[in-house]
């Protein structure tokens, strides 16, 4: 990849990132992954807190995932703190994908966000970091969520419960017995997804739901 004299990255391929076309941003971020170059570190991380195409924005996640993760993992654990709330999401989104557990103190950290999208994308990438021997205390954590939000908010509490695995269980038996009902039904849902992945969410929450109400 071209860079000028003083090492400087690219100016033509930082303002194509920009660029008003969403098709010449999508060639500008699949460059950028293409020529992996720390110095366009920032620009990437940058362009993802305001990119509003998917395709974009993901192929953006893939050239940041093909730079150094001793580059890339400090910086979007520092997005973290972003007042932008597709700027948290996209970082979380990223490291999920890198998959290095340097940033799993900060992604844990989010897990009870009011912003539904930051806390969903926290539990997602918080299940696939989780240190090994840790699941049992992450599914605790998640579990204080159960009856969180619309069925697609819980669906991706439950996606992330049973990715943790068997220790998911237990804790699933205790929210159970909650006397909340909506606690009680996704409880019971999220076992179900777990006992058969290929299970309709949507229908067994209901059943569980009409199942609490009438216990």
């Amino acid at each position: 990849m071209n860079t000028t004299n003083h090492g400087e990255p690219n100016a033509h391929l930082v303002n194509a990132l920009a660029s008003a076309d969403p098709s010449v941003r999508l060639r500008a971020a699949l460059t950028a992954g293409t020529h992996p170059d720390p110095q366009f570190r920032d620009a990437l991380v940058v362009r993802c807190a305001v990119e509003p195409d998917f395709f974009v924005r993901d192929m953006l996640t893939w050239a940041l995932c093909r730079l150094p993760a001793e580059s890339t993992v400090p910086r979007l654990v520092q997005e973290l703190e972003s007042g932008t709330v597709q700027a948290r999401s996209q970082a979380l989104h990223t490291l999920s994908k890198i998959g290095d557990r340097l940033a799993w103190p900060a992604v844990v950290a989010l897990l009870h966000d009011p912003h539904d999208e930051i806390a969903r994308t926290a539990w997602r990438t918080a299940a696939a970091l989780v240190p090994p021997g840790d699941e049992a205390t992450l599914a605790s954590d998640l579990a204080t969520e159960l009856g969180r939000g619309d069925r697609q908010m819980q669906l991706s509490l439950s996606r992330a419960m049973v990715g943790l695995g068997e220790p998911v269980l237990p804790v699933l038996d205790t929210a159970g017995a909650s006397s909340d009902p909506d606690i009680r039904a996704h409880a019971e849902a999220t076992k179900q997804l777990y006992l058969d992945p290929d299970s309709t969410f949507t229908l067994s929450l209901e059943m569980a739901k009409r199942v609490a109400v009438v216990g």
